[in-house]
């Protein structure tokens, strides 16, 4: 298996102009971490319905489902944990630590996520925080109008798996 790793262009490309000349927001920023990987997901945010704590129902996250592509290929899946595996067999879950707004309302927030547990070897073993940015979608439309209903939001985002130093 071919894994590309992020070199500053593919970076900047990944993030967009706009990105690529502003540095990522201040809550999910990584200071001192180094890139080890960058990634595109393509996927969708799980929803439910549940009572909130005025008990009035509203669409309450349960789960992501992405497949994570490196240069249009397949090389790994996110799924519930969170957790991200790649296809050489090494794997991370996380935490989330910060987060900034999407840029519209229907994009789930950029997150900073410290990294908790490791699994198998490979690529991501070293890894020890996660970044999402340029979120597009994944935001439930519609409302929640029955408990326990169930709700899939699409939505692509990039992952930036970094570690210290």
């Amino acid at each position: 298996m071919s894994m590309k790793l992020a070199t500053p262009a593919l970076l900047a490309a990944l993030i967009g102009p706009a990105g690529a000349a502003e540095p990522l927001p201040e809550a999910i920023a990584a200071p001192g971490e180094t890139v080890v990987l960058s990634v595109h997901a393509e996927g969708a945010q799980v929803y439910e319905c549940k009572a909130a704590a005025d008990g009035r129902l509203a669409w309450a996250f349960r789960e992501p489902i992405a497949t994570l592509l490196s240069e249009g290929k397949t090389i790994g899946r996110h799924y519930a944990g969170p957790s991200w595996e790649l296809a050489d067999g090494s794997a991370v879950v996380g935490k989330a630590a910060a987060n900034a707004p999407g840029a519209t309302a229907a994009d789930i927030p950029w997150l900073k996520l410290d990294v908790t547990s490791h699994r198998g070897s490979g690529v991501l073993t070293p890894v020890t925080t996660v970044q999402r940015i340029n979120t597009h979608g994944g935001t439930p439309d519609g409302a929640c109008d029955k408990a326990g209903a169930f709700r899939s939001a699409p939505y692509s985002a990039a992952y930036i798996f970094l570690k210290k130093g």
